[in-house]
């Protein structure tokens, strides 16, 4: 594979800007002049819309805008791009940051594309559900290669997080449909899909799941896709993305989080949105809270942000047993005063957070079963 020193960015079939290699090491940026006239900033806070090459720090992105490293796969996305370079006779090593742009084309999650597209499946095939289970299985238990890496790899290359997954189509709509990981229990699928539902019942934005059903398992979690709509992409960006953190390394807290939504959306009734989630986090155990399971989405037709649904939801633990995304302060044992402290900070009324608090507390308990 040649070494790539350019690529052009798009977004709905318009030409966003180009990213350029820099110093062997940095992708630097610049919107193009179309963009510049009729667009909007991609990542407020690292790429305001102005005329000017933008570089960017190599940490905590190798070299990249955290915009551009969202379109990257992540975990099982990463593993399966690895595994199949190495397939095609390429050291993982050697591949750099725009090289594997290239790769993910117009696959990735969101909406920003990349050309030129560099292609390395070979050939398609048809699974089952469980057929894909087994082959994930192989690949993590593995490091030999799968008959069906190739399919692996397009239904899947392009996502991010630890567990298996394909993106695919259901009735004509974008879903994902996650896979147990080799630290999963098998019923991860069934506990995801309580969470959902769950957090429906408590007022929190979700997209569409459902539960698909297997001989091997309790069943696989499914998902409708937020970045898809109506054969629409949808631009959206990590809060990892938008700070420019690693969201390896705990260092959010949702007193910050709840400021950078009300500085983003300008909206109140986004701020309540993450109020609720932290919540729900809170009661049910979800404490693998980072930076990279909070998005923001650009709706252009309104020229606003808005907190996308929630996502990743499930009993865990971040590094240490404790929440990645503190609560004013406290990872260890977040509790009401905690969580009225964040209220105040940001403005929600305390006798309204509190009712909220409770009441989420109230159904988590009743609907929600974990470890």
């Amino acid at each position: 594979m040649d070494k790539i020193s350019s690529l052009k960015v798009y977004y709905d079939k318009r030409f966003v800007g180009t990213l350029a290699l820099y110093q062997n090491r940095l992708a630097a940026f610049e919107y193009s002049k179309e963009w510049l006239l009729e667009g909007f900033s991609i990542s407020p806070f690292s790429l305001p819309l102005e005329k000017k090459v933008f570089i960017p720090k190599v940490d905590p992105f190798e070299g990249l805008y955290g915009v551009f490293a969202d379109s990257l796969p992540d975990g099982w996305g990463r593993l399966l791009v690895d595994r199949l370079m190495r397939k095609n006779g390429l050291n993982p090593q050697n591949i750099g940051n725009l090289n594997r742009l290239a790769i993910v084309g117009s696959s990735g999650m969101g909406a920003l594309e990349y050309e030129p597209v560099v292609s390395l499946v070979k050939k398609d095939n048809i699974l089952s559900l469980d057929e894909i289970a087994k082959e994930c299985k192989k690949i993590l238990g593995t490091k030999e290669d799968t008959n069906n890496l190739d399919y692996l790899f397009i239904k899947g290359g392009s996502s991010g997080g630890a567990r298996p997954k394909i993106l695919t189509q259901i009735d004509g709509e974008d879903w994902i449909i996650k896979f147990p990981s080799s630290l999963d229990d098998d019923d991860i699928g069934l506990q995801e899909y309580q969470y959902s539902m769950c957090a429906k019942e408590c007022g929190i934005s979700m997209e569409e799941t459902r539960l698909f059903s297997s001989e091997l398992c309790k069943g696989y979690f499914g998902t409708k896709r937020f970045d898809r709509k109506n054969g629409k992409k949808i631009h959206m960006v990590s809060v990892a993305g938008l700070l420019e953190t690693s969201h390896r390394i705990p260092n959010l807290d949702y007193d910050l989080l709840m400021r950078l939504t009300l500085q983003l959306t300008n909206d109140m009734l986004e701020c309540e949105k993450l109020f609720r989630l932290m919540c729900f986090n809170i009661f049910s155990h979800n404490r693998d809270d980072h930076s990279k399971n909070f998005s923001f989405q650009y709706i252009e037709d309104e020229a606003r942000w808005i907190l996308s649904p929630a996502y990743d939801l499930t009993y865990s633990n971040s590094i240490g047993g404790e929440h990645a995304t503190t609560v004013h302060g406290n990872g260890t044992n977040p509790g009401i005063n905690d969580i009225l402290e964040v209220a105040k900070g940001i403005g929600i009324s305390i006798p309204r957070a509190r009712r909220i608090a409770e009441e989420i507390q109230e159904k988590v308990a009743c609907n929600v079963k974990y470890h």
